[in-house]
């Protein structure tokens, strides 16, 4: 019954999962891998299945053997190459820690911006995700949404971290050589002709 419920959440099977939970199948049991039905549904964006698990009691703080919460996989599924903000947006309203961490200080917002994931990002700093937060090798959300040119996440991190564009002929006092934060995302801002 249990792994029912857990594979009629992976799929997105809204009346198998409510059929499961009202025969009697718990909504935090978890499979070999220590996924519940909250974390298959969050991953692969099932808004229904997820705010159906959350209803019927589904622990929104629980961890896989990877210490991955649901949160997590839903700000970015490397197999689908998607995050999913509404999913997102539930589970921060069930009460999922938007600073948790995961290996190597890890937070949500740092694994949303480097996939990508604007609108996720977006959730994740309304919900008061810390903008500035580094993981354990001194990298933050912003330098990796950076490495990746999402210059759409580049600009809402700015935002969130009060950035203030360098005018032109300032001197930077990083003493670093290249252009300016500001000259690089006006430059990807440009449009092609």
């Amino acid at each position: 019954m249990t792994a029912q419920l857990h594979a009629a959440a992976q799929a997105g099977d809204l009346a198998q999962t409510q059929a499961e939970l009202a025969a009697g199948a718990s909504p935090n049991w978890a499979d070999e891998n220590g996924e519940t039905p909250l974390m298959a549904a969050a991953r692969n964006g099932h808004l229904e299945v997820v705010q159906a698990l959350l209803a019927a009691g589904a622990d929104v703080h629980a961890r896989d053997a990877n210490d991955w919460t649901a949160l997590f996989k839903a700000c970015h599924n490397p197999e689908l190459d998607a995050g999913f903000a509404p999913v997102v947006q539930a589970l921060v309203d069930a009460g999922a820690d938007v600073n948790a961490r995961i290996f190597y200080g890890i937070t949500p917002l740092m694994l949303a911006a480097g996939g990508g994931e604007g609108a996720v990002c977006e959730v994740l700093l309304n919900a008061g995700a810390e903008a500035k937060a580094a993981n354990d090798g001194g990298r933050t959300a912003l330098a990796m949404a950076k490495e990746r040119y999402f210059v759409d996440v580049i600009n809402l991190l700015h935002e969130a971290e009060g950035f203030v564009p360098e005018t032109e002929g300032s001197c930077s006092s990083t003493g670093r050589r290249g252009p300016s934060d500001a000259q690089v995302v006006s430059f990807i801002k440009r449009p092609m002709h």
